[in-house]
């Protein structure tokens, strides 16, 4: 008899998309406020489909989400904590990304805005307040997340 293949249970790939808006002073960062669970402020993102690279998926996700065709510029950090999401166990790879225009809501996106550093909202969903304080320190510092 053959043997079967084992499952396994493996975190779901995800994509979330630092975008700097190139266009504006101080080159401030698109967030949306997400229209389904869990609620609060993320960065635009999302599941990255079978099939499909992480590239594509994050420029596919920046399209849908906030109506911006981006330009990836890097990798930035893989964050994989098994709690980073409340719905299931994701690791997501961020990238930071350009875009110039009017971002626009759309999709999963019930509003969105513009920030600055020194104007970002409180209630950030999933782990992004961590992925941000990295973000924001590579930025500023040009010191990238450690392992």
């Amino acid at each position: 008899m053959k043997d079967l293949p084992v499952a396994h249970r493996n975190p779901t790939p995800t994509v979330d998309i630092i975008i700097e808006l190139s266009d504006r002073p101080h080159r401030p960062i698109v967030l949306i406020e997400r229209l389904n669970p869990p609620y609060g402020w993320a960065l635009p993102g999302g599941f990255v489909d079978y099939g499909e690279a992480v590239e594509t998926a994050a420029k596919r996700e920046a399209a849908e989400e906030v109506g911006l065709q981006v330009e990836l510029i890097e990798q930035f950090h893989v964050y994989s904590d098994p709690n980073r999401d409340p719905r299931q166990h994701t690791l997501s790879i961020v990238f930071l990304a350009i875009a110039q225009g009017t971002p626009k809501a759309g999709d999963d996106a019930k509003h969105l805005d513009v920030f600055e550093s020194w104007r970002m909202p409180t209630n950030l969903c999933f782990d992004h307040d961590r992925i941000l304080r990295d973000y924001w320190r590579y930025r500023h510092y040009g010191m990238k997340p450690g392992v």
